[in-house]
C-alpha cells in the first residue's frame, strides 16, 4: 500500500495528463458523455473535494498546527499576499496583452478568486507545511464573498456577486468542517503512523485527480478555443504568482516548509470558483474559458514543482553511501 502511494505521488503529472487527456477526449465524443459529465458534476464534486479535505486533515501533523497557530500573523499576512498580488498580475497582464471583453473578464476572475484547494494536495506531496497552506486556503476562502466582488467591481464594473451566506455555509461544510474533521478522526482514534494515513494520502491524491479531470471533460467544448495567445498570458499570471509567494515568503522570514506552501497557495487559484462565476453572471459563455484553462494549467505546474521539491527531498533524506576506509600506507 506505502509502495502504491509513493508511486502516485512520485508519477502525479503523469495521472494528472492521463486522466484529464481521457475526460478532454469523452467530454467532446456524445451528447451522453455530456450527460453522464453532469451527473459526476452533480453528485460526485462537492463528495470528492470532502474526502480529499477530511484526508487532508488527517495528515495534519498536530505538532505543525500548534505552531502555526502560534504564528497567526504569518497566515494573515499569506492571506493578503493571495489577494493583493493574484488580481494586479491578472489585470496587468490583461492590460499588456490587450485582451478586451470575454477573455478579459475570464482572466480578471482568475486573478480574484481564492487560493486552490488542490495546493493543500501538493503541499502535502512537496514536503511543504500543510498545516500552513491549509490554513491560508481556508481564510481565503471564507473571505472570497466578500473580496471578490470588491475587486470585479474595481476592474471590471461588475456589481454582482454570489449569495455570502450560502458561499459561507458552502465553503465551510466542503473545506474547513471535513479537515477539522479529519484531524479530529486521527487524534481521537490514536491513527498516527498506521495503514489509515497511507490510505488518506492515496485518497486525498485520486479525489483531486478525479476533481480536475471533471472539470477538464465538464469544459472540453470551450477548450477548442484557446489561443497561444491566452495560453501565455495565463502562464505568466502563474509564474508571477508563484513568484509573488517566494518574495512575500522571503521578506516575511519564513522557513522553508511554509515558504513552499506560500508559493502553491499564491500561484494555485481555484478557477473552479471562477468558472462558476463566469457562467452564473456574465452572459459570454466564453468568459469561462481562461478560468477553465487555468485549472489544469495551474495543477500541472504546480505538480511539476512539487514532484520536483519531493524528489529533492527523497534524495537528501537518503544516507550518504560510506566512504571506504583509505589503506595503510606502506
Amino acid at each position: 500500500m506505502d509502495r502504491f502511494r509513493r508511486i502516485l505521488e512520485r508519477y502525479l503529472i503523469l495521472w494528472l495528463c492521463l486522466s484529464s487527456g481521457a475526460f478532454l477526449i469523452w467530454g467532446q465524443a456524445t451528447t451522453e458523455s455530456a450527460e453522464f459529465l453532469d451527473f459526476f458534476k452533480i453528485y460526485t464534486m462537492q463528495p470528492s473535494i470532502m474526502l480529499a479535505m477530511f484526508c487532508v486533515g488527517m495528515l495534519i501533523p498536530p505538532e505543525e498546527l500548534r505552531e502555526v497557530a502560534q504564528r497567526w500573523q504569518a497566515v494573515v499576512c499569506g492571506t493578503a499576499t493571495q489577494y493583493l498580488a493574484m488580481p494586479l498580475i491578472a489585470f496587468g497582464i490583461s492590460e499588456l496583452f490587450g485582451f478586451t471583453g470575454a477573455f478579459r473578464a475570464g482572466i480578471i476572475l482568475v486573478g480574484c478568486v481564492p487560493g486552490a484547494m488542490a495546493s493543500n494536495i501538493l503541499t502535502l506531496t512537496g514536503r511543504g507545511n500543510v498545516s500552513y497552506s491549509i490554513c491560508i486556503t481556508t481564510l481565503s476562502t471564507l473571505l472570497s464573498p466578500f473580496i471578490v466582488p470588491l475587486f470585479l467591481w474595481a476592474f471590471l464594473g461588475v456589481e454582482k456577486r454570489p449569495d455570502p451566506a450560502a458561499v459561507f455555509v458552502n465553503l465551510l461544510q466542503t473545506v474547513a468542517l471535513p479537515v477539522l474533521f479529519g484531524f479530529a478522526f486521527k487524534i481521537l482514534f490514536k491513527l498516527h503512523e498506521t495503514k489509515f494515513i497511507v490510505v488518506a494520502g492515496i485518497l486525498a491524491n485520486l479525489s483531486i485527480l478525479w476533481i480536475i479531470a471533471v472539470a477538464i471533460g465538464l469544459n472540453a467544448a470551450r477548450l477548442q478555443n484557446v489561443t497561444m495567445i491566452l495560453l501565455s498570458a495565463l502562464l505568466i499570471i502563474n509564474l508571477l504568482g508563484y513568484l509573488a509567494g517566494l518574495i512575500s515568503g522571503t521578506v516575511l522570514k519564513l522557513d522553508w516548509r511554509r515558504r513552499k506552501a506560500l508559493i502553491l497557495e499564491v500561484g494555485m487559484q481555484n478557477a473552479g470558483v471562477g468558472t462558476m462565476l463566469a457562467l452564473t453572471f456574465f452572459p459570454d459563455e466564453a468568459t469561462a474559458i481562461p478560468t477553465a484553462v487555468y485549472t489544469f494549467g495551474c495543477m500541472f505546474t504546480g505538480t511539476i514543482l512539487a514532484n520536483v521539491w519531493y524528489w529533492r527531498s527523497e534524495l537528501s533524506s537518503q544516507p550518504a553511501e560510506p566512504v571506504p576506509p583509505s589503506e595503510p600506507a606502506g
